[in-house]
């Protein structure tokens, strides 16, 4: 094997996660902006549970505060009044992390909104012309909705105005080529949780080689490189190292701040596991998506199913605790 075959597919580097940012993009998922500048991630996300973590630090007060401040001059009162500092407070935290990170961050739509596509298309709005008034472009702002059938006809919306999606709580096959086929800017398939089910579920012991999180990220993969799909791939919600390191090749991966701690500390040699020109010789047929084939195949799938209703019910939960913590202040 010449020498510049073998850079291409093993990298080694002062640590494991300098490694891996020669293969793909590192997003970090965190609200705990201050931690960021340590990994020098790409991009960072965000999500209703992230932001209720970060509300709880001292540390965070100051930005409840300037949303508060913020959202003073609105003649606005009582819920409508709460959902507005609410806005301020998830531009808040992402002007902050676009302080550190050279890239983009992820703000999420209110999970309640799941099932209306023309509510989240509103609220994406909002959100964007906060960031815009704050002088940050919507290029370096993804806005995150949920994989229903809704809020991707919300994404259709939003990025033909140039308001580019994130869409989360992907669980299958299904949910991404919906995704791409109204052009969506990114999906984040969440690893950790598939694997969650199937061991809740199944008898099956996993590990790298047969995680079924992992195999759904490259199924995904696969799948949009051989047909041409331009939506990025971001593997997210990770359990361990380990899954991160079975995806090395991954448009982009978003890793929480303790696996990117781990990460910095090894310095395991990476091998590319996902490679779009090897895609091509995937024998993945094409879906032919229709809202009733969505439905009908998402229904099919019990883990995509109870997942994506699971991660809906939790994130509209602790974006209520969001709402009952702003409340006391307001």
């Amino acid at each position: 094997m010449l020498p510049t075959e073998t850079a291409f597919n093993v990298r080694y580097m002062s640590n494991t996660l300098e490694s891996l940012k020669e293969m793909t993009t590192v997003v970090a998922d965190t609200g705990d902006f201050e931690t960021l500048s340590a990994y020098a991630p790409q991009d960072a996300t965000t999500n209703p549970s992230l932001i209720l973590k970060a509300l709880q630090k001292p540390e965070y007060a100051g930005v409840l505060v300037d949303a508060i401040e913020s959202a003073g001059e609105s003649s606005a009162s009582g819920d409508e009044r709460i959902d507005l500092v609410i806005d301020h407070l998830l531009v808040g935290f992402g002007l902050k992390i676009l302080e550190i990170v050279p890239g983009r961050v992820s703000t999420e739509v209110d999970a309640r909104l799941s099932f209306d596509a023309e509510a989240s298309v509103a609220k994406a709005r909002e959100l964007i012309a906060l960031y815009e008034a704050a002088g940050i472009s919507r290029e370096r702002v993804l806005i995150k909705l949920a994989s229903t059938w809704e809020g991707i006809q919300a994404a259709e919306v939003l990025q033909k105005e140039g308001i580019r999606c994130n869409m989360t709580l992907l669980f299958s096959l299904v949910q991404a080529a919906a995704c791409a086929e109204v052009g969506a800017q990114l999906i984040s398939p969440f690893v950790g949780r598939i694997l969650d089910w199937y061991k809740a579920n199944t008898d099956e012991t996993y590990g790298r080689e047969n995680d079924p999180g992992v195999a759904s990220v490259k199924e995904i993969f696969n799948y949009y490189k051989k047909f041409g799909y331009k939506t990025e791939v971001m593997g997210a919600s990770f359990r361990n190292s380990g899954e991160i390191l079975e995806l090395a090749g991954c448009d982009l991966l978003t890793i929480s701040p303790a696996l990117l701690e781990e990460l910095q500390g090894m310095n395991e040699p990476i091998e590319r596991k996902l490679d779009a020109d090897a895609a091509q010789s995937s024998d993945i047929e094409r879906l032919e998506v229709s809202e009733k084939s969505f439905r009908w195949l998402l229904n099919e799938d019990a883990m995509a199913t109870e997942k994506l209703a699971q991660g809906i019910r939790v994130f509209a939960s602790d974006m209520n605790k969001v709402r009952e913590i702003v409340k006391e202040k307001v």
